[in-house]
Order: structure tokens, then sequence, then C-alpha cells
């Protein structure tokens, strides 16, 4: 089971913050840091100093870590071209040396892109479904060659599909709950489908949609990684796990039933139970950018247990 640690800096963090904690990640042996990407806070937090660029950051992370996978749950399709974005995550990972993951989703938060001006068209999946063609089509062309494509919503002619990734394949994340359309693309075109904040229930009976999926696509359903993102409060007394709950503003009970929460033993415990139900990678959401003692935690009492 890998564990990864991924952040919401929407909520309040600043690039430096970003840093200290990737650095954390992969000095305590961590899989990767991965961040969302988002331009507006959600809940009742103030969101200073303001939003950071999910790939501006990843771009500097790049260049100042050396071993962790680096990547989004999820970019948001509706923030940028995809010839553009095929770009920016190529050249991330040529700055990283190969260690980028790509997580793209169609867009969701609408005030965010009231606020920032940025469109919010209706039919955003239908459009996900093209951009994903494009990013991955574009990064297979072979050097020398051109990538042409013709669809609704983008027209490509003559690209010269440049540059490429350092990795002859970036991964693609496609993650969410639909339960026919979702399936269907994780199928075509990610290496993992991630299923964010779902029962251990809620987990297996997607993971067996999109396993059906790619057999009906004509692929092995093992090709596929299979992910959770949670929520994590972990404490080494009860004490300590009530005053990290305090801390992002949620109750003891509610984080042990929709994330892992509690004793080391406890998350061990539940973590299991998700790699029962096929998951074999978390990404645990990390609310309190300031606790490097929580992710200290984590790495000595479960991450240790799960090797």
């Amino acid at each position: 089971m890998d564990l990864r640690i991924f952040t919401e800096p929407q909520q309040g963090a600043t690039y430096d913050t970003l840093l200290t904690v990737a650095k954390a990640t992969e000095d305590l042996g961590f899989d990767a840091f991965f961040r969302s990407d988002h331009y507006l806070r959600m809940g009742n937090v103030d969101g200073l100093p303001g939003p950071t660029d999910a790939w501006i950051t990843l771009a500097g992370l790049a260049r100042e870590t050396k071993r962790i996978r680096l990547g989004t749950l999820m970019t948001a399709g509706t923030f940028r071209l995809p010839g553009v974005l095929a770009i920016q995550v190529a050249q991330v990972d040529q700055m990283s040396g190969g260690r980028v993951e790509l997580g793209l989703g169609a867009g969701w938060f609408e005030e965010e892109h009231k606020a920032y001006g940025i469109p919010f068209p209706k039919e955003k999946f239908a459009r996900l479904e093209e951009q994903l063609a494009i990013v991955t089509g574009l990064w297979a062309t072979e050097v020398g060659k051109t990538f042409d494509f013709h669809g609704t919503y983008y027209d490509l002619t003559g690209s010269p599909a440049l540059p490429k990734p350092a990795q002859k394949k970036i991964p693609v994340l496609i993650g969410g709950h639909g339960a026919t359309r979702t399936p269907r693309l994780a199928a075509r075109y990610a290496d993992e489908f991630n299923i964010p904040f779902a029962s251990v229930e809620d987990s297996e009976r997607q993971f067996g949609r999109v396993r059906a999926a790619a057999v009906a696509a004509g692929r092995d359903a093992d090709d596929l990684v299979y992910s959770n993102a949670l929520v994590v409060c972990v404490g080494k007394d009860d004490q300590e796990v009530a005053r990290r709950a305090a801390a992002i503003g949620r109750e003891v009970d509610e984080l042990k039933a929709n994330g892992l929460a509690g004793s080391p033993a406890e998350v061990v415990d539940k973590i299991g139970r998700y790699a029962e139900a096929g998951s074999r990678r978390i990404y645990l959401q990390v609310l309190d950018l300031g606790d490097l003692d929580h992710l200290e935690l984590i790495s000595s009492k479960v991450q240790s247990q799960l090797s």
C-alpha cells in the first residue's frame, strides 16, 4: 500500500509552506506529494494569503525535491486549454526528471470561476473527454510527426506535439463517483482510478465498475492502479486525536466514520479494509499543513506497518 500526501492549498498556504511539507514528505519516506487545483477557499476559513497555482507550485517543487512523485488531484479541465496543459505538464516532468503524474477532472466549483473570471461551461464532461484525448495524443505523437484533432470543443491542426515529457508515459489519473461515464473514461485513458472521500463499500462498488469497463474496452483490469483519497487525523492517544480534529474544524466521530482517524492501530486496520476492497494507494488529505509532527507520526507508526 502506497501512502501519498495530499494537500488543499486553497484553504491557506504559501509556496514556502508547501515546500516544507513536500520536503517532509520526501524525508519521511512517503511516496508522493499531491495538491488540489483550486483558486478559492472552501468552508469557514479565510484562505489567506490566497491561492497558489497548482502547476507553478509543482514546477518549483520539481527542482527542490529528488525522489517523490508530484501531481494533482485533480487539475481542473476548465482552467487550462488542453494543448497548453500538455506543454505545462511535460515541462514540469522534464524539470523533475520524470516524476510527474496528471490527475485531470472536469472542474466543478462554479464560485471560483466567477471569482476569477474563468468560463464555466455547461458541457464539462464532454470537454474533459476531448481534453484527455488531446493531452495524451500530443504526448504519444512521435517526434517529427504532427498531431491533429477535430472535436466539438477543440480543434488542433498540424501541432508539432512538443515538448515531450521525460517519462515515456506520464501516468494519468481519473476519478470520481459517476457510475457509467466515469468508469468508461477511466478504462480508456487512465493509468490510475481514484475515488475521493468514499466508504469502503462504495469504493469496492466503484472499483468493480471500473474493472468491468476496462474488460469491456478490451483491457486487463489489473493494468490500472485503484486508489482512495481520505482525510487523515492520527494521534498517539485520544487527546491528540481530538486536538488535531479541532485544529481542522472537524469532529472525531465524523472523521472516524468518513476518513482515517484515531490511533495508528485504528488507522492501519481501516487501511487494511480499503486494501481488501481493492485499493492499492491512499492519498492522505492533510489539512493542517503546519503540523509536521502529524506526518512524522503517520510515517513511523502507520506507514511502517504497511511496508
